[in-house]
């Protein structure tokens, strides 16, 4: 296992019923394979020595006789493996005859028996096997990792075997299978091994039985299917089922650790159960990482809280304007249905909340200038941001007014003796704190409530005035990441039908990101802007991702980054952007610690009431003296 992950393959070899020899040859060919890919553990069908539709042969001693002789085959070329498999085939235990899974690691064979054995329908087990004990389910060790093994219709049982192994501490589940096919029974199968990897926190390897099979009655298809955690990593065309099958994945074993150990539901479930996971976790804790290994069998997405599919994106879209005008319409409904208070500056945070508040009003059937939106040029002010922040508001219908701020700016500049010419952070913080002044008092005259636009990324930068654009009654654009925002903008653009509205919106999301606290340049262009300063956006999401949802330190983090941003940052920037994400995340807590309430809608949340309490004066020496290693 490198870098907390464990490679892992489900094959589906070709084979023919009852031709040990054949078989084996083929399971030999694809381990000589799967070794040289640096595979650690693969997991092959059901019966797959034999075959899964011999039938009464099964009684036969010739086939099992082979099957056993098959088997040592495999052990043998095991001797000088890295690899482990896990092979299917029939073995007398005493009097009985047992559906086994054979665990095949470096010339030594451990064997677990099919607990659940259909006899319906088509399925005729009891037949020819006796059904195990399930007090005989045991995990394994293999690379590091736990490994429980279940077969086929164990899986379909209402209290699957892999539930107790997972619970047992099993942090991959290997499930060897013959499913034949039917018509719908493939998307309820990856329905099925989705769930049981989600609700065990666990990855899945399901492999099942293919072209070789007896077609008297039924019909095989192959199917290698690796799950991890409800999440489909990597899985074969079924429709395309002649030749071997193989997938591979890195599945991420310390993410699996990480979310058990955070998850009490999870032990509290084993200990109720009675099961006692014995297992050393410092293997996952004191884990040796190698940052110049790179992850060939796992896609790393640059972009996590952003789905890739259009259609996923238009879906999580969808979700998080429901939550916000949910969780809007609600806390109206709560304080006396006020009117809405919000700056518009003409960039992304303050638009998304201006669309949110006239989808709630609409909901609610309140009228449109029952939202006074209002727009408050400063000295950075661009003349393209407060065109379009007159026209957003223009277009939206909404209670529209202009203030400046600069005059009594200038005059706050006099009383506490700050030079305008000196563009500190005074001269900054002092327009965000009169702009938040100006809505806060205008709310208490027209009876409304002040809505903030600040995001979540701000918020883990700590990129907002304390005291300034950080307060207000309600926030929003809270829970929402700022790669997600552009996007949620854009989904409010294509569905408006208004082409003035959509060009604007359009022109916002391509619009530089900044605070305008400066003056522009010599044309009149944005001169301060905040990914100079702060780091792309791109990647600060990314590490606030793996820092929060999985716990990961910055090696860890580093590494993902490596292979997800292969090409587009380089090593230097990336250690260099890292080390600011950790300094401001930890030195920005305070800005956290009072901040307004907020709708939580997605699984990184920063709220100090709910996901994430951390106290303000947290040192970052650990974090950034593992951020100096990486150099």
């Amino acid at each position: 296992m490198t870098n907390g992950f464990l490679r892992i393959a489900s094959v589906a070899p070709i084979h023919k019923v009852a031709d040990v020899e054949f078989n084996v040859s083929r399971i030999q060919e694809l381990m000589v394979s799967l070794e040289r890919k640096g595979v650690e553990i693969a997991v092959f069908p059901e019966l797959c020595i034999t075959g899964y539709t011999c039938a009464d042969l099964f009684h036969n001693q010739t086939l099992l006789a082979a099957a056993q002789e098959g088997l040592e085959a495999i052990r043998r070329i095991s001797e000088t493996m890295n690899l482990h498999v896990i092979v299917g085939l029939p073995r007398r235990k005493g009097d009985a005859l047992m559906n086994s899974a054979a665990f095949v690691h470096e010339g030594e064979v451990e064997y677990i028996d099919k607990t659940y054995l259909p006899s319906y329908n088509e399925f005729y087990e009891k037949r020819w096997f006796k059904s195990a004990d399930p007090e005989t389910q045991r995990t394994f060790r293999s690379h590091g990792a736990i490994i429980g093994i279940e077969i086929c219709e164990d899986l379909w049982a209402p209290i699957p075997p892999s539930s107790y192994l997972a619970l047992k501490g099993a942090q991959v589940i290997f499930n060897l299978s013959a499913s034949d096919d039917q018509i719908g029974k493939y998307n309820y199968l990856l329905s099925l091994i989705r769930q049981q990897s989600g609700r065990c926190v666990c990855a899945y390897a399901y492999s099942s039985a293919g072209f070789g099979e007896s077609t008297t009655d039924l019909v095989f298809l192959p199917k290698t299917i690796i799950c991890e955690n409800g999440s489909i990593l990597d899985t074969n065309e079924p429709s395309d089922y002649t030749g071997d099958h193989v997938v591979i994945a890195d599945v991420d074993i310390e993410a699996i650790a990480r979310d058990r150990m955070h998850l009490t539901t999870f032990s509290d479930c084993a200990g109720l159960n009675g099961c006692i996971n014995n297992y050393d976790g410092a293997s996952v804790s004191n884990l040796i990482y190698d940052t110049g290994q790179k992850i060939e069998y796992r896609s790393v997405d640059p972009h996590p809280f952003v789905p890739a599919s259009d259609e996923r994106l238009a879906e999580r879209c969808r979700e998080i304007t429901v939550i916000q005008e949910c969780g809007l319409a609600s806390r109206l409904a709560a304080i006396g249905q006020p009117k809405i208070v919000v700056g518009i500056s003409g960039g992304l945070d303050s638009t998304l909340a201006l669309l949110v508040a006239v989808s709630t009003m609409k909901r609610l059937g309140r009228p449109m200038n029952d939202i006074i939106a209002v727009t408050m040029p400063g000295f950075g002010t661009t003349d393209r941001t407060y065109t379009n922040a007159l026209s957003l508001m223009e277009h939206l219908g909404v209670d529209m007014r202009e203030i400046p701020i600069g005059p009594a700016v200038t005059l706050h500049f006099k009383d506490i003796g700050q030079n305008p010419e000196v563009h500190d952070v005074t001269y900054e913080n002092s327009q965000a704190r009169e702009r938040t002044q100006i809505l806060m008092d205008l709310a208490n005259r027209v009876g409304g409530s002040v809505l903030g636009t600040g995001d979540l990324s701000e918020l883990a930068l700590g990129w907002a005035t304390y005291n300034g654009d950080q307060m207000s009654m309600y926030g929003i654009n809270a829970g929402v990441p700022k790669t997600l925002v552009r996007f949620l903008v854009h989904y409010y653009a294509v569905s408006s039908q208004d082409e003035v509205l959509r060009d604007t919106l359009l022109d916002i999301i391509d619009t530089p990101i900044s605070p305008e606290l400066t003056p522009a340049d010599s044309e009149g262009n944005i001169q301060q802007k905040t990914e100079s300063f702060v780091g792309p956006y791109e990647l600060n999401d990314f590490f606030l991702y793996y820092m929060l949802r999985y716990g990961f330190s910055p090696t860890r983090v580093f590494i993902l980054a490596l292979n997800a941003f292969d090409g587009k940052y380089d090593r230097g920037e990336l250690i260099k952007w890292l080390k600011v994400f950790y300094r401001r995340f930890f030195s920005q807590q305070f800005k956290r610690s009072c901040m307004p309430d907020g709708p939580k809608v997605g699984s990184v949340c920063l709220s100090p009431r709910g996901d994430w309490r951390m106290p303000s004066d947290a040192s970052a020496a650990l974090w950034l003296k593992e951020v100096d290693k990486l150099q």
